[in-house]
Formats: structure tokens, C-alpha cells, sequence
């Protein structure tokens, strides 16, 4: 059902020194980005290793869904083989999803929930299109 966690996300304050961070000093590959709606900076994929990635939000006021959001993790992304086996398995056992299974930009199907404590999980099935099968 779960075949692992296909990337960590962070909102960043500065995203130069996170780049810099993960790829200069971590030795990680700048793999993406992904613009929101407006076409500015939304997303920077850094590839871990083959389907693993980091994902870097554009932190606090350039977050195009929120206001203002503190500066650090973000959610836990685990890849799925079926968006809507996992969907109905997630409802079936009582949690709620915060989204429904909907397509991504990176054409990629997800649905998101979260954990006892709040945390924001995301469920993605990958799409042999999207930039992460293809770099």
C-alpha cells in the first residue's frame, strides 16, 4: 500500500542559503522548481536519491496560500501505489481527509491528511509524467 516516503517538505526564510545548504554542503541535487498560479517561485525540488526528494517552500508572506506561516517543516509526503485505495482506506479507518485525491501540478495524484498531532500528510501516487519520474 505505502511504498515510502517520497519527500520532506520545509518552508524556508531564505531560499538561497537553503539551496546552498542542500546542495553545496549536503552534496544533494537541484532537481526542479515548480511556480505557482502567478507563475513566481513556489517549490524547489532537491533529489535525495532515484523517487526521493526535499521540497523547499518560499517561506512566510511568499506563500501564495497563506498569509503567514513559521519557517520550518511543512508535511511528510509518503508515495503510494494507488491514490484512491489509500483514500478509502483512510476514511474507512476514521481520518479525515483535509483534500480529496486531485492532481497536482507535477501531474502527480494526491490526498492529504493529518496525524493525531496536527502534522499534514501527503499520500502522492507518481505519474509517469511528473518532473520527479523524470530527472
Amino acid at each position: 500500500m505505502i511504498k515510502g516516503i517520497a519527500h520532506l517538505a520545509f518552508d524556508v526564510a531564505d531560499m538561497e542559503k537553503s539551496l546552498h545548504f542542500y546542495c553545496d554542503v549536503l552534496g544533494f541535487t537541484r532537481a526542479f522548481d515548480i511556480p505557482n498560479d502567478q507563475g513566481e517561485p513556489w517549490i524547489e525540488y532537491i533529489k535525495v536519491r532515484d523517487g526521493q526528494f526535499i521540497e523547499l517552500f518560499y517561506g512566510g508572506q511568499n506563500k501564495p496560500d497563506r498569509v503567514e506561516r513559521p519557517i520550518g517543516f511543512s508535511h511528510l509526503c509518503l508515495e503510494v501505489e494507488d491514490i484512491e485505495h489509500i483514500a478509502d482506506h483512510l476514511r474507512k479507518q476514521g481520518v479525515k481527509l483535509d483534500v480529496q485525491p486531485v492532481q497536482g501540478k507535477d501531474f502527480n495524484w494526491q490526498c492529504w491528511a493529518r496525524d493525531p498531532d496536527g502534522n499534514r500528510i501527503e499520500f502522492m501516487q507518481l505519474d509517469p509524467k511528473s518532473p520527479q519520474m523524470n530527472c
